[in-house]
């Protein structure tokens, strides 16, 4: 992958947003078909600048505004906030109390930061693909519970650009929820509680509830090669000892201790850990039993949810195709068939697709002095011919699959109608 400079950002910048950016399917999605009344003029956006000069409530007329002005800020960041009650870019000739922010996605954000006091590999904004296997089983398990527990169909999953990922949910229904059913869903969907200071961050008890099992068989299939491999949870006794810390009885835990000093490896210990464990299941005292091993195996590997993100509607959240100013990866979004295939390393920085553009640009040079300068309409396809273009694809399908649903919708109502 293309090496990044900093220092080369305003000028890429320039280039991206002139030629690369999709700005005819990114309207697409946040139009919604236009089926309601100035849903995208109502939409903010917000810019963080150069030298972080951040500027709030943007809001457009159509895509070519848009476009118009991307490219004369040249924003480092782009943040999509909620469709307000009137034009955000107006907000201040509003009556005081009038503007009010009325829908927006239902969005979820994972960043890896989370997981420092159970991950060994890395800490704060490093990651690696040791610790990656956090955010593949994060989007596994949250994308299962979104689609079987609640039969949310629209779902984008979106690589940050550094290190971590976030999640749209855009059926029509969601985006119209309460502050209070946001909270709700992502109450639901937490089991990981406790800050710095909170050891033991899991407790489950004997009626172990459905989206707590089906999230432990998720965990399962990555579990050994994640923890006990890569992460070598149990390695050392300083290591070890963080673990033992989670488990309750005091026999349990000399027991343990005098089996792990004679272990070899993690996978040994955590065998032991599990035969101890389920020894212990019949033994009539809530404080330990076999979900003793499912605890870990949360607090280790469950996802760790922004709470805050979710449940506010006037959050706002990066875009999908921003630019990461500190590493230049793009923003792209994750094909739901192949998040075990999702590479954050290969995904294509600003440097690496600009320097694409100009090696076409220059073999077809020739070519474009003997006809008429491109028009604009030829130069949003430019993408097409960059390491960009899968992931375009990946979004089309995303807004093919929204387009079909609303014009189902459509059909339903007017057959209703017909009924009447």
């Amino acid at each position: 992958m293309e090496s990044f400079d900093p220092a080369e950002l305003p000028e890429l910048l320039k280039l991206y947003y002139r030629r690369l950016f999709p700005y005819s399917q990114y309207y697409r999605w946040l139009n919604y078909g236009g089926v309601v009344k100035n849903y995208f003029q109502h939409r903010e956006f917000s810019f963080t600048l150069k030298d972080d000069i951040y500027i709030r409530y943007q809001s457009f007329n159509n895509q070519s505004d848009l476009e118009k002005e991307m490219q004369k800020m040249n924003p480092y960041k782009i943040d999509i906030g909620a469709v307000y009650s009137h034009r955000p870019s107006q907000h201040n000739t509003v009556k005081l109390g009038a503007f009010q922010a009325q829908e927006k996605e239902l969005v979820f954000d994972i960043d890896m930061t989370d997981y420092d006091d159970v991950r060994r590999c890395c800490s704060s904004a490093d990651i690696c693909s040791k610790c990656w296997t956090l955010m593949t089983m994060a989007i596994h398990i949250i994308d299962r519970a979104l689609k079987e527990d609640f039969g949310f169909k629209h779902r984008l999953w979106v690589y940050s650009g550094r290190r971590g990922v976030h999640c749209w949910v855009c059926d029509e229904s969601v985006r119209k929820l309460s502050s209070a059913v946001r909270s709700g869903i992502v109450e639901y969907l937490s089991l990981v509680k406790g800050g710095q200071d909170v050891r033991k961050k899991v407790h489950l008890n004997e009626k172990i509830h459905p989206f707590v099992r089906k999230s432990i068989n998720i965990i399962k299939k990555y579990f050994e090669e994640y923890a006990l491999v890569d992460q070598d949870i149990l390695e050392n006794k300083e290591s070890w000892d963080k673990i033992l810390a989670l488990v309750p009885e005091a026999p349990i835990h000399e027991d343990l201790q005098k089996n792990f000093q004679k272990s070899h490896s993690s996978l040994q210990r955590w065998e032991y850990l599990k035969r101890v464990a389920s020894t212990n299941q019949n033994i009539k005292n809530d404080k330990c039993g076999p979900w003793l091993e499912w605890e870990i195996m949360l607090q280790y590997c469950f996802p760790r949810l922004d709470i805050n993100v979710s449940k506010g509607i006037n959050h706002l959240l990066k875009s999908p195709f921003s630019v990461h100013p500190k590493t230049g990866r793009i923003s792209v979004p994750i094909d739901l068939q192949k998040v075990d295939q999702f590479d954050p390393f290969t995904v294509p920085t600003i440097s690496s697709i600009c320097h694409e553009l100009d090696v076409i640009f220059t073999s077809e040079k020739e070519k474009e002095e003997t006809e008429a300068e491109s028009d604009v309409k030829h130069r949003t396809k430019d993408y097409k011919k960059t390491s960009l273009a899968p992931y375009v694809k990946v979004f089309e399908q995303f807004l093919e699959n929204l387009d079909k649903s609303r014009k189902g919708e459509l059909l339903k109502k007017s057959d209703l109608l017909k009924a009447f």
